[in-house]
């Protein structure tokens, strides 16, 4: 399988929507310590969560022999995806993060998504022909 061009793809580390995952999580992590003490049950684990299982279903589902579970993967990640955006605007509008702190996560997190859906579009296509 291949994430993009010609590059051949080894092992699920090697696609590029992992490795940006992967990133958005640690600076997810990163950002979470802004949130109060008193949410770290709450929001602040909520949205660890939901990053750590973005990256995490991107691996499983590539290590599923057979296609449609790679893809039911990608697409629980994509969900995931949407939880992190989700949680973000939420921690934004309680006060909790600024614009300016979001920031990074933000591009990260955008990045991801545009990444993300073009393995799961190339997927699709894929099974088409």
């Amino acid at each position: 399988m291949t994430e993009q061009g010609d590059a051949r793809i080894n092992s699920y580390r090697d696609l590029h929507v992992w490795q940006r995952a992967v990133e958005l999580v640690e600076e997810i992590y990163k950002l979470s310590t802004l949130f109060p003490s008193d949410e770290r049950f709450g929001l602040t684990s909520q949205i660890r969560r939901a990053a750590v299982s973005v990256p995490s279903n991107i691996a499983e589902g590539y290590g599923r022999r057979r296609r449609a579970q790679y893809s039911h993967h990608l697409d629980i990640a994509n969900g995931s995806l949407k939880e992190v955006e989700t949680q973000l605007i939420i921690g934004g509008r309680l006060g909790f993060i600024d614009k300016d702190h979001a920031h990074s996560a933000w591009s990260l997190l955008q990045d991801t998504g545009k990444m993300l859906t073009g393995l799961i579009r190339s997927l699709d296509q894929s099974d088409r022909q």
